[in-house]
C-alpha cells in the first residue's frame, strides 16, 4: 500500500531493501542471528584451515598457533566484557539521578499522558503496544470524520450550485484530495494497529509495527490540503483537519518514546548474554592454550583432521560474545537509521 503522496507506507517497502537483509536486520531472533554468525565462522575457519597449504595440522606439527590464537581470544574477551559492562553503565545512568531530576522526569511523562488523554477521551493505556494503538485509532476516527464533513459538503454543493462551475470543481477537488488523504490515514493505520494487537514489549514486534505507519507524509499532506483548499475549507472542515494534524504529530515522539525505551530494554540484554557467554568462552580458550596440541586428537573425518574440527569449533565458540554483539547493534543501528528525522523530512532517495 502507499500513500496519496507515492510513498510506501511499510517501512520495506520505503528502505527499498531486499526482503531477506531486512528480515536478517530487523525481524530475526538475535539469538538465532548470533547462532548463525557462529555457524559460519566454524565452517569458513575448516574449509580456509584445511583447504589453504600447509593445512593446520600440517602446521601444528611444526609449531603452535593454537596457543598464540586462542592467548589473543583470552584478551579479546576480557576487552570486550569490560567494554560492555561500560556500555551497560552508560545505559543505567540515564536511570540515576537526584530526586529533582527524577520529580521532572515523572512530570514531563504525566504531562504527555494527560495530553494522549485527552486526544483519544480515554485513560493512557500502560502497556506500549496499547499506547500506540490508541493514537492511531484517534487519527483513524479523525480522518474518517473530516472525510464525512467533506462529502456531506460537497453533496450538497452539488444539488445547490451550478453557476459557478469553479467553485464545484475547488469543491470537488478538495473532496478527492480528502478522500485520499482518508483512505491513506485509515488504512495505514488500521494495519499498523492489526500488527501492534497482541505484541509484547521486550520483543521487537512492537517497534517493527510501529515502523510501519508512516506519519511524516501524511502530516506533510495534511498540510497541504489546509495550505491548497484554505479558500475553501468550513470552520469546521478546518477544525477537523487541525485535529487529524495533531493526532499524526502526537504519534512521532510517542513511536520515539517507545524506541528509546526498547533500545535501553536491547542493550541490557545484549550486556548480560555478553556476560553469560564469555565464561565459557575463556574456559574453551584456556583449556586450548593449556591441554590442547598436535596429538591429541588424532586422525580424520572426510579428510578433515580432527585437530582442525576441534580448533574451529573452539574458534567459533570464543567469538560467541562478539557475534552476539554483532547481532545486537546491526538491530539497533539500522532502525535508528531508518528514523532519524521524527518531522516529515524523507532521507530515503527511494521515498521521494
Amino acid at each position: 500500500m502507499t500513500d496519496d503522496a507515492g510513498t510506501a507506507d511499510t517501512m520495506r517497502e520505503r528502505a527499498g531493501e531486499n526482503r531477506l537483509k531486512l528480515w536478517l536486520l530487523l525481524r530475526a531472533n538475535r539469538l538465532v542471528v548470533a547462532g548463525v554468525l557462529t555457524v559460519v565462522v566454524f565452517v569458513a575457519f575448516v574449509i580456509a584451515a584445511n583447504g589453504l597449504s600447509p593445512s593446520l595440522a600440517e602446521k601444528l606439527g611444526a609449531k603452535d598457533p593454537i596457543e598464540t590464537l586462542f592467548s589473543g581470544m583470552i584478551t579479546a574477551i576480557v576487552t570486550g566484557v569490560t567494554l560492555v559492562v561500560t556500555i551497560g553503565q552508560l545505559v543505567l545512568t540515564q536511570e540515576n539521578g537526584p530526586l529533582g531530576d527524577q520529580r521532572e522526569r515523572m512530570a514531563g511523562s504525566m504531562d504527555v499522558r494527560g495530553s494522549i488523554a485527552d486526544l483519544t477521551g480515554s485513560p493512557t493505556p500502560t502497556d506500549p503496544a496499547e499506547f500506540l494503538e490508541a493514537i492511531l485509532g484517534t487519527a483513524s476516527a479523525r480522518s474518517r470524520d473530516l472525510r464525512a464533513a467533506v462529502r456531506e459538503r460537497a453533496s450538497g454543493d452539488d444539488t445547490t450550485v451550478g453557476d459557478d462551475p469553479k467553485a464545484d470543481a475547488g469543491v470537488v477537488a478538495l473532496r478527492d484530495d480528502v478522500d485520499r488523504l482518508a483512505e491513506a490515514v485509515v488504512g495505514n493505520a488500521d494495519a499498523a494497529r492489526g500488527s501492534l494487537d497482541g505484541a509484547q514489549f521486550g520483543t521487537f514486534d512492537v517497534v517493527f509495527a510501529a515502523l510501519d505507519f508512516n506519519y511524516g507524509r501524511k502530516i506533510a499532506r495534511t498540510e497541504r490540503v489546509a495550505s491548497e483548499h484554505a479558500a475553501r475549507l468550513t470552520e469546521r472542515e478546518r477544525v477537523l483537519l487541525d485535529e487529524l494534524r495533531e493526532s499524526l504529530s502526537l504519534f512521532g515522539p510517542a513511536r520515539e518514546h517507545v524506541k528509546t525505551l526498547y533500545f535501553q530494554w536491547a542493550l541490557i540484554d545484549l550486556s548480560r548474554l555478553i556476560c553469560y557467554a564469555a565464561v565459557p568462552a575463556l574456559i574453551v580458550a584456556a583449556v586450548m592454550v593449556a591441554a590442547v596440541d598436535v596429538g591429541t586428537f588424532p586422525g580424520n573425518t572426510l579428510g578433515v583432521a580432527h585437530v582442525t574440527l576441534v580448533v574451529g569449533g573452539a574458534f567459533a565458540l570464543t567469538l560467541l560474545p562478539f557475534a552476539l554483539f554483532v547481532s545486537y547493534v546491526l538491530r539497533v543501528l539500522t532502525l535508528a537509521k531508518r528514523t532519524l528525522a521524527i518531522e516529515p523530512l524523507v532521507l530515503r532517495d527511494s521515498a521521494r
